[in-house]
């Protein structure tokens, strides 16, 4: 895997789309038109659109809808304006970014933590080695760490040969946030740079964030994680030249459609990895409101800060303990011996937990800052890519990646909410929730996906009529709502990830079940290889549905041609709303079968 991971080292990262007030201006023109004609046409699908003869069908995709707008108008608001950061020059000294320094002062130290489990000890080295190659303006401290929780003599050799750190633990207590914990208690660093085993940083990573620390209040700087092995996919001539053997023929027309459409990839990025539309649109979005959160790997945090809070919530947590028995103790005297005993006993009892002990320690570590009252930390986007890393490379281990990010953000929701927490702004809760609600919208995409195949078989629509007083309502709805949607994401290909919004229908339903049965979400490393065979027992559902909504279609057109029936603005409507459908869905069908070629791609 180390050899396959060196070939891709000649790309290079896209660069952030360039900010442009006009653009943005036109982009919350079009998001108000749309949220305005949403509501209309929801006013409309209320009081006048409801087929009263079947609200068994029709009060559930009414609810949907109403419930999708309001991700909508969760999404717009969340990326309402841009705010880049403004650079700042690299600290000299500890000096420049501590509030306090006694004694003389002395050189940045930066502790850079790659944690590993059970990764390709040479995948490891690269990035090891790519830690070693940053460089700094100023005299500085570098200290790099491999954090093995797989305890192996072969990491342990490869840390030896590389000249860095060997750090491991004897058990895995805490999973990642565990290891981290442990690295922490052995090292000093004023700032912490938190990699994943695949993670290679560039030169230039400490140069061009460090100056964010010189604002005291900044607590961490998240940069984009940029996956450098994405599948390129095959240009459309060469596609319908070779693959669907058309020859010539074939290689003109691709020509020709790229000449008015652009550049077109056919089977680029099948697995949805590509994470420009989080970064490049999501989180830099949110830095404007001090909202964009940790994401785990190329992030670099203050050590005080991340210390600080860690603190304060274990000094409350251990109080909270304590509190509901010492308060039933009156006489003084006896009540402070008995508190002194029981905090003590808690604290040996509580775990100290400088990352929370959670799948989702990232973002976790996030709210706890954000929320802190006494110290109101900051957070940084840094919107160049820094550094570069592995993705999924299939979907067995997208899977595993997906489920631990949708089941570890809801167990945060269900457990400690967010929204519920002091010290967090209304914008802050806003993009928060805005995450959060995102992991729902199965709920309604199934009533999305059955919806059309209940009226493919039966005849009986959820509205009192596709008629020219529906198609008033939701085509200029529609027609807003995309256009919104472009200009708010524009430069950045966002359809592959529209396609998985949907496919993951059901295993975001099994990660809501998952947390309301109050099942522990367990921290599964991703996979950095692609294992053999294909997954379709990972897509039965989506087969299932593929499989009837064509054979809905197929009545139903039947059933029209043949005269039995005659509504053909409701058979085209759901047509439409059908093969949309299955063209989102197949996406995961095709990454299931998906087999790994003879050079590995």
């Amino acid at each position: 895997m180390g050899t396959e991971a060196a070939a891709w080292d000649a790309r290079e990262p896209p660069e952030p789309v360039p900010y442009s007030p006009m653009r943005e201006f036109v982009y919350q023109a079009l998001a108000t038109s749309a949220l305005a004609l949403g509501t209309w046409y929801l006013h409309w699908r209320w009081t006048q659109s409801l087929n009263r003869d079947a609200l068994w069908i029709a009060l559930p995709l009414v609810v949907a809808e109403t419930l999708a707008f309001f991700g909508s108008l969760l999404f717009f608001l969340s990326i309402w304006r841009t705010h880049d950061p403004e650079p700042q020059p690299p600290p000299r000294t500890r000096r420049d970014i501590a509030t306090l320094v006694p004694g003389e002062d002395r050189p940045l130290i930066v502790d850079v933590f790659f944690a590993t489990y059970n990764e390709d000890v040479e995948l490891v080295r690269l990035s090891l080695r790519d830690a070693k190659a940053m460089t700094y303006p100023h005299p500085i401290d570098i200290r790099i760490h491999a954090l093995d929780d797989g305890r192996r003599p072969e990491m342990r050799a490869v840390a030896d040969q590389e000249g860095v750190h060997y750090l491991t633990r004897t058990t895995n207590v805490g999973f990642k946030a565990g290891n981290l914990r442990n690295a922490l208690e052995h090292s000093q660093g004023d700032v912490i740079v938190i990699c994943d085993a695949d993670t290679r940083p560039f030169p230039a990573l400490l140069e061009q964030t460090l100056g964010y620390f010189r604002d005291h209040d900044v607590a961490w700087v998240q940069t984009p994680q940029w996956f450098y092995d994405l599948d390129p996919g095959v240009s459309l001539p060469d596609w319908l030249a070779k693959r669907a053997k058309l020859g010539r023929l074939g290689r003109l027309v691709g020509r020709g459609l790229e000449t008015v459409l652009g550049p077109i990839r056919v089977g680029a990025d099948l697995f949805g990895n590509d994470p420009q539309m989080f970064y490049d649109v999501i989180q830099r979005r949110r830095n404007w409101c001090n909202a964009a959160f940790c994401c785990g790997a190329a992030s670099l945090h203050r050590r005080e800060a991340v210390m600080e809070a860690a603190l304060r919530a274990y000094a409350d947590e251990v109080d909270g303990a304590v509190r509901p028995f010492a308060d039933d103790v009156h006489d003084p005297e006896l009540k402070s011996d008995f508190e002194a005993a029981l905090t003590s006993e808690a604290a040996r009892d509580i775990e100290f937990t400088p990352y929370k002990f959670h799948v989702s320690e990232d973002i976790y570590t996030s709210i706890v800052l954000h929320s802190d009252q006494s110290r109101h930390w900051k957070s940084v986007y840094h919107p160049q890519a820094l550094s570069r890393m592995l993705s999924p490379q299939d979907l067995l281990a997208l899977t595993i990646q997906r489920f631990k990010y949708a089941g570890g953000t809801l167990d945060i929701f269900w457990n400690d909410n967010p929204l519920r927490r002091p010290g967090l702004s209304s914008w802050q809760k806003l993009m928060y929730g805005t995450t959060i609600y995102s992991y729902f919208a199965p709920l309604w995409a199934v009533v999305f996906l059955l919806s059309p195949i209940v009226y493919c078989f039966t005849g009986i629509a959820p509205v009192a009529a596709y008629d020219s007083a529906f198609l008033t309502h939701l085509v200029p709805f529609l027609v807003f709502n995309r256009l919104a949607f472009a200009a708010g994401t524009w430069g950045v290909n966002t359809y592959r990830g529209e396609q998985y919004y949907l496919a993951f229908f059901w295993l975001n339903l099994r990660a809501i079940a998952h947390v309301l049965r109050r099942k522990p979400i367990r921290f599964h490393v991703t996979p950095k290889t692609r294992q053999a065979g294909t997954f379709l027992s990972l897509v039965r559902p989506q087969l299932v549905l593929i499989a009837l909504t064509m054979a809905g279609l197929a009545y139903s057109g039947t059933l029209l041609v043949t005269g039995v029936r005659s509504n053909v603005t409701g058979f085209l409507t759901n047509l439409l709303w059908s093969l949309n459908n299955v063209l989102l869905l197949s996406v995961i069908v095709v990454a299931a079968l998906r087999k790994p070629t003879a050079e590995g791609a």
